[in-house]
């Protein structure tokens, strides 16, 4: 008998479109226009920071790469995570916040540079816990605000915030590291704002907060003088406020760093001098070219137009993640990029601010800009913050 061979019926072939729409839909999850912003921000910063770390000892470029190289893993990994699970982590995100911050005090790890003990040595690498610690600030400050659902309806709800936000403000303080508590603090307002807390409220937070500090610059002397030591302000963090308001004050110190700086940017023109041609970071008149004033090093180097193109894809970076937090459909998530916002908007003007002469010295470095491997792999980690809330979000169609 004889056996008629099957016959496999051929596969249907995709629809026309059906690529087309997958590619979409990865574009969409993907959001490259932020992805590409970030990439020219980095490529930008190696750029700069190359020029001026060359020849210099004290600074490894290989090391500033690795920390990009680590950004981008952490990226990765945070971008892949769904980011609702951290919602309901508020205590354990306290409790972590608390660790990172105290970590540096501990004897054996702790290190001293600079005048402040924020850093931790582990395995002969220089690690600062404070850096991860604002983006565990930021988490932990969205999964509580959000919990009232856009409105904080009392000042008594206002004020448990505002003493939680206290918290690692506080120790970050008795590191003592003005900057980072400034950036905390800075968070925090963006978070409680965005989170429906009345603006009187925060304007009455900002005032009273102001009034300490002055008040605590005209004791701190006394303090001193009864205990023998520095009790709150350090003497350059005195001398930093004081030069702010007269810069001839100490034309050897903290006036000479501000003095310096309006040169580097003055002295760059309209196009620069050219990459690697500035002479005020390059014969070792600008201090800490690489890190703090990098602003300068770019404005010497670069020009008007240099400094035109870097705030423009601030603005994009801004923008965009403003487009995330809108297009997010859980609280928590939208709170969470308003954070990350504030932390950087924050460091942004008062980075470019203290080189103009325009805010008070700080030590805040710029966001994927500024030399520091800590700091870079924790914008990193933000940045996959606010992709897992741009591609957890409803992709059906409307």
């Amino acid at each position: 008998m004889a056996i008629t061979p099957r016959m496999e019926s051929p596969k249907p072939l995709a629809a026309p479109g059906a690529f087309s729409s997958h590619l979409r839909r990865i574009i969409g999850l993907a959001n490259i226009p932020l992805l590409a912003t970030i990439a020219a921000l980095s490529g930008y910063g190696l750029l700069v920071v190359g020029s001026a770390i060359a020849g210099s000892p004290e600074y490894s470029f290989r090391r500033q790469t690795m920390g990009i190289v680590i950004g981008v893993v952490l990226l990765l990994i945070f971008w892949r995570v769904d980011y609702r699970r951290f919602s309901a982590w508020f205590a354990p995100l306290l409790v972590l916040d608390i660790i990172l911050i105290i970590s540096p005090l501990l004897p054996f790890i702790g290190v001293t540079i600079n005048g402040a003990r924020s850093w931790v040595n582990i395995f002969d690498q220089q690690l600062q816990p404070g850096e991860l610690a604002k983006l565990v600030t930021i988490v932990m400050m969205a999964a509580l605000v959000s919990r009232y659902g856009g409105r904080i309806p009392t000042v008594k709800d206002y004020l448990r915030c505002l003493l939680i936000l206290f918290i690692p403000i506080v120790l970050i303080m008795l590191q003592p590291d003005l900057g980072t508590g400034m950036v905390l603090f800075a968070i925090g307002a963006a978070i409680l704002f965005a989170g429906g807390a009345d603006w009187k409220w925060l304007v009455l937070t900002l005032l009273a907060l102001v009034a300490l500090i002055l008040l605590a610059f005209f004791i701190d002397p006394l303090l001193d003088q009864a205990a023998g030591h520095d009790v709150f302000l350090k003497q350059y963090q005195k001398n930093r406020l004081l030069v702010f308001m007269d810069e001839d004050l100490d034309p050897s110190g903290v006036g000479y760093n501000v003095q310096q700086a309006k040169i580097a940017i003055g002295s760059g023109g309209l196009f620069g001098k050219g990459l690697g041609l500035g002479t005020q970071s390059g014969l070792g008149f600008l201090p800490e070219a690489p890190t703090d004033f990098i602003f300068c090093v770019l404005a010497e180097e670069l020009g008007f137009v240099g400094c035109l193109g870097l705030i423009l894809l601030y603005a994009a970076l801004i923008g965009l993640s403003i487009w995330a937090a809108l297009r997010s459909e859980e609280f928590f998530g939208s709170l969470a990029i308003i954070g990350i916002l504030g932390m950087w908007v924050f460091q942004i003007l008062e980075n470019i601010g203290m080189s103009c002469g325009l805010m008070p010295i700080t030590g805040i470095p710029l966001p994927f800009v500024s030399y520091g491997s800590s700091f870079m792999v924790v914008n990193f980690m933000a940045l996959g913050l606010i992709l897992s809330v741009w591609s957890h979000r409803s992709t059906r169609p409307s």
